[in-house]
């Protein structure tokens, strides 16, 4: 039997705050880069899209733009709250894609590199985007379980698609692949563009970002960290 699908505003209360309550009740975080998947129910989300659309229509009235009159605008609240909801926030309101695991048969235990894959975010204090590669470094044991190569971007995708600040946002891939593989050692380097500063501020189209978390064995071992490093190009 199909459930109704419910409305945004139940009782007077509005589908963010059932959803912010449930968290609440449950002592969870809901940080800007947090997934609060599990406590969104079916036709939440759709409901949640109207509720943002309609918050981002006084927003844009607040800045003075007719969107009454304006061709251009008239639409663009509810295309600004889906593309939130259903693309650039999504890792948010969605849970894990599924990840196919295949046990080590062959007991690999040499250096794999993935990458550069293409990620991008934005950032939790202006919105603004964050444009990047990510490369990634798995030291493998006979007790891992290897992932499909295309997994990799799936999961640093669902990660990413969520405001963030870079040195968290690869702190939370190391350890989502740390958990996912159980590798001896994993590194992930992030080199990205953040539009805040291209936009706004000083204005500075030139300057990336470049960070790395190592864990196990090649924070342990400076030649397999080095190994790493310089297989890994940054170069455009």
């Amino acid at each position: 039997m199909a459930m109704d699908k419910p409305s945004g505003n139940q009782d007077g209360i509005a589908v963010s705050a059932r959803i912010r309550a449930r968290i609440e009740k449950a002592n969870r975080r809901y940080h800007a880069n947090d997934n609060i998947s599990a406590f969104i129910e079916p036709g939440e989300l759709e409901a949640l899209l109207d509720e943002v659309a309609g918050k981002m229509q006084d927003v844009l009235e607040s800045l003075v733009i007719d969107i009454k009159k304006d061709h251009n605008t008239r639409d663009t609240a509810r295309r600004v709250a889906k593309m939130y909801l259903n693309e650039v926030f999504r890792g948010r309101y969605v849970g894990q894609p599924p990840v196919t695991e295949f046990p080590n048969a062959e007991y690999l235990n040499e250096l794999m590199i993935v990458g550069p894959i293409t990620v991008r975010s934005a950032c939790s204090h202006h919105l603004c985007p964050i444009m990047g590669r990510l490369w990634i470094g798995l030291l493998p044991n006979e007790h891992s379980n290897l992932i499909g190569l295309s997994k990799y971007s799936r999961l640093a995708e669902w990660i990413m698609s969520r405001p963030q600040i870079q040195e968290e946002a690869i702190a939370q891939v190391a350890d989502l692949l740390m958990n996912k593989v159980a590798p001896d050692g994993l590194a992930v380097v992030m080199e990205a563009d953040h539009f805040c500063m291209h936009w706004r501020g000083v204005k500075d189209n030139a300057t990336k970002m470049v960070n790395s978390v190592m864990r196990g064995a090649f924070l342990k071992n400076a030649t397999l960290r080095r190994e790493f490093l310089s297989l890994v190009n940054l170069k455009d």
